[in-house]
């Protein structure tokens, strides 16, 4: 017979501290938004990666959909959205995704993937008929997508999906290199960044964007190093927020990092010649990103304009 459990053994979850704590999500808005996915059979990383804005964004009719189904290749420690093998892709996936983006009347759009290193490219082709599908079926709708590494098919991938001339192209760094064999075991950090670099080559009128988390353990002149690397590469856009433990399997937080350490990292990042920085506990990639994205289009006009 088992011994009985005491409580008083089991690990303690670090407290989060007030400035992380968010309102469970409920209310019409909310509730709306769900149906719509299910209906349309959607997945989205608001849901699969828990994120901790989901009730303000889809209470607000904003969500970002992730494509290519719902389980990734990767098992990164970080991340919330299961690992496994994927099933098939879905053939009316692009048609629904925008269907959505037309009923939500949405003037900004965030597309992401789990990881397919199953698949020859990658699923770059289905980045392609996404954005294809919302440009027919929503022309003005602004287009933001989030990809994977394309881990060993970068540059076929990139190319292709270059070509579709989404509006804005982001992929996270996630943390700064020294962590990336725990953090991101399947990822590469220069891999990373050379995708991000060669984007821009090959069409700079595209924005850029990439994020990391904070509270895993870095240094702070570690996070400065990642912000100059970021800038060598010709990012417009960072975005930081506070790493949260989804679930206690996965790795623990180290730090909560203060509001005003996130202010003093945005300072930094903005003397170091970002168009456009988001730095809060709450930011996420896709947290604001329809308004951001006008502010990034702004910024870069009166750039051009001071240039001329």
């Amino acid at each position: 017979m088992n011994a009985p459990i005491n409580i008083s053994e089991r690990p303690k979850r670090e407290r989060k501290p007030d400035w992380v704590r968010v309102k469970a999500p409920t209310g019409a808005g909310f509730n709306e938004t769900r149906k719509l996915m299910r209906d349309l059979n959607l997945n989205t990383v608001c849901e699969e990666a828990a994120c901790p804005n989901i009730g303000e964004c889809w209470t607000k009719k904003h969500a970002t959909v992730m494509i290519l189904g719902d389980v990734c290749t990767r098992a990164c420690a970080f991340c919330n959205v299961k690992t496994g093998m994927p099933r098939a892709v879905d053939p009316l996936e692009p048609e629904h995704v925008a269907i959505a983006a037309a009923k939500m009347r949405l003037e900004h759009i965030v597309i992401t993937s789990v990881d397919r290193d199953d698949l020859p490219d990658g699923g770059a082709s289905q980045f392609v008929k996404v954005i294809e599908a919302l440009r027919r079926n929503t022309p003005n709708t602004t287009i933001e997508i989030l990809t994977p590494d394309f881990r060993n098919k970068a540059q076929a991938a990139i190319e292709t999906i270059v070509s579709a001339r989404p509006d804005v192209y982001n992929h996270n760094l996630e943390t700064v290199p020294r962590l990336y064999p725990t953090i991101r075991p399947g990822a590469r950090y220069y891999a990373s960044l050379r995708l991000l670099e060669t984007v821009k080559r090959h069409d700079p009128s595209i924005f850029t964007k990439s994020g990391v988390m904070l509270g895993l353990g870095e240094e702070r002149m570690e996070v400065h190093q990642v912000m100059d690397d970021m800038r060598s590469a010709d990012i417009d856009f960072l975005t930081m927020g506070q790493y949260l433990q989804p679930t206690p399997k996965h790795t623990k937080v180290m730090d909560f990092v203060t509001p005003s350490a996130f202010d003093a990292y945005a300072a930094i990042a903005r003397a170091k010649g970002f168009l456009l920085v988001a730095s809060s506990p709450l930011t996420r990639s896709s947290y604001h990103a329809g308004d951001d994205f006008v502010k990034m289009r702004d910024a870069r006009a009166a750039q051009l304009g001071k240039a001329r």
